[in-house]
């Protein structure tokens, strides 16, 4: 008996029929190859994407209040510095310390601690002060982007003052202020004042008053030497820059004087004297306030 196998089992297919065959399936191959990989490589990237961001934003949310501190000291060349930080970069707190600068040393703190909260906004940021010592209510200062590179700081308009400070802290700035060793109070208040950074150039719109209240200093044997306020006033058109004046509400020193304020360069001219019968209290003063022409002292610094 003869065994035969099934016709189709036997039947060869010929050479065109399986050239056609192996080259589309070797190209189908190698294109679904191709593809997979571009997938892979693609899901790859969106990994490593997300990882990224996701670091980023964990980074953000847990910033230490360092952070912060840090930045307020570069931007004030050591002048005002956040020691003793806790807390993260959005809600923390600080000893808040007047210092004379890289490698000074003088400081002064004040009593107490400076809490903060920043909050993020639509187009920048607000930042929250609150001071037990010295800041009666909480204090917003916003931090907006208005454009390319152009921000502004904005310290809204309040009708009561901003807060109030010993003017003994002032002693931390270094000289004059550590000599002096003044006494009274520095209070702060404004109709409103807006920073503004256009291409690093800064502007001032709006107005913000320092006044020092019931001064007296060590280096005179009166009780109180007289009350004095600092005006900064923003210029009229975008190109101008604020102006200073320095006057005497009352008091046995006559202060006075007049400047300009381009963003961190300061120009002051003023004077001081003594009033009719107050020479003699006040000449060991005057020889420290600035430079003696007679009866006057001459202020000049920028």
């Amino acid at each position: 008996m003869e065994l035969r196998w099934p016709q189709w089992m036997s039947r060869r297919a010929s050479p065109q029929r399986l050239s056609r065959l192996g080259g589309s399936a070797f190209q189908n191959s190698t294109l679904a190859e191709l593809a997979w990989q571009r997938a892979r490589h693609a899901s790859s990237r969106w990994a490593v994407w997300g990882a990224a961001l996701g670091t980023l934003a964990g980074v953000v949310a847990f910033a230490p209040a360092s952070w912060l501190a840090g930045a307020v000291a570069r931007a004030t060349d050591q002048r005002l510095l956040l020691a003793d930080a806790n807390g993260s970069l959005w809600s923390g707190d600080a000893q808040l310390v007047l210092s004379g600068g890289a490698g000074s040393r003088d400081a002064a703190a004040l009593p107490g601690r400076l809490r903060w909260r920043i909050r993020p906004g639509l187009n920048g940021v607000s930042l929250a002060l609150t001071q037990a010592c010295c800041i009666d209510r909480e204090w917003v200062v916003q931090f907006k982007l208005s454009g390319w590179q152009r921000y502004q700081v904005v310290l809204p308009a309040r009708p009561q003052a901003l807060g109030h400070w010993p003017a003994a802290w002032l002693a931390g700035l270094g000289t004059p202020f550590n000599t002096l060793q003044l006494g009274g109070t520095l209070r702060l208040t404004s109709n409103g004042l807006t920073l503004e950074s256009v291409q690093g150039h800064w502007r001032v719109i709006g107005s913000i008053d320092a006044d020092l209240l019931g001064v007296s200093s060590r280096l005179s044997t009166l009780d109180t030497l007289g009350s004095y306020r600092l005006g900064v006033r923003g210029g009229a058109n975008p190109t101008d820059p604020a102006t200073l004046n320095l006057e005497t509400l009352d008091g046995a020193l006559r202060l006075s004087g007049s400047g300009q304020w381009t963003g961190f360069r300061v120009r002051f001219r003023g004077e001081a004297s003594a009033a009719e019968g107050q020479e003699a209290a006040l000449n060991n003063l005057l020889n420290i306030i600035g430079r003696r022409q007679g009866a006057r002292s001459i202020i000049s610094f920028g």
